[in-house]
């Protein structure tokens, strides 16, 4: 499975992005997408993760703010980012796995997508 994060930039504090993961496969049949992030000089980080059957979970930092996904239309996870602060600033990543509550990620990490998220 190959992925590719996007929709990346920089933003006020208070603003909202939408980013989004692009996957080689039907987003439909992988069991589990996550989005991460790591900020300069911290460790990655969970943000979100969605299952097949509908199940969500969410940092607490950023429930009630950011909303993962699945648009199997398009064939992509979005990660809607709304009411951001400073501390969102970080290398935004999509990957996949098997299941939420064991949080292995199974695939490369990439580039990644720039948020920056200015007071």
């Amino acid at each position: 499975v190959q992925l590719q994060a996007s929709g990346g930039g920089s933003v006020q504090a208070g603003g909202s992005l939408r980013l989004s993961c692009a996957a080689s496969v039907r987003i439909s049949s992988i069991n589990v997408m996550y989005w991460y992030r790591q900020a300069p000089g911290k460790q990655r980080e969970l943000v979100a993760a969605s299952s097949t059957i509908g199940t969500t979970t969410y940092a607490d930092s950023v429930k009630g703010r950011f909303t993962i996904s699945r648009d199997n239309a398009q064939n992509t996870v979005p990660l809607q980012m709304n009411s951001l602060k400073p501390e969102d600033t970080a290398v935004y990543y999509c990957n996949h796995g098997n299941s939420i509550r064991i949080r292995r990620p199974l695939g490369s990490w990439g580039q990644g997508t720039q948020v920056t998220v200015s007071s």
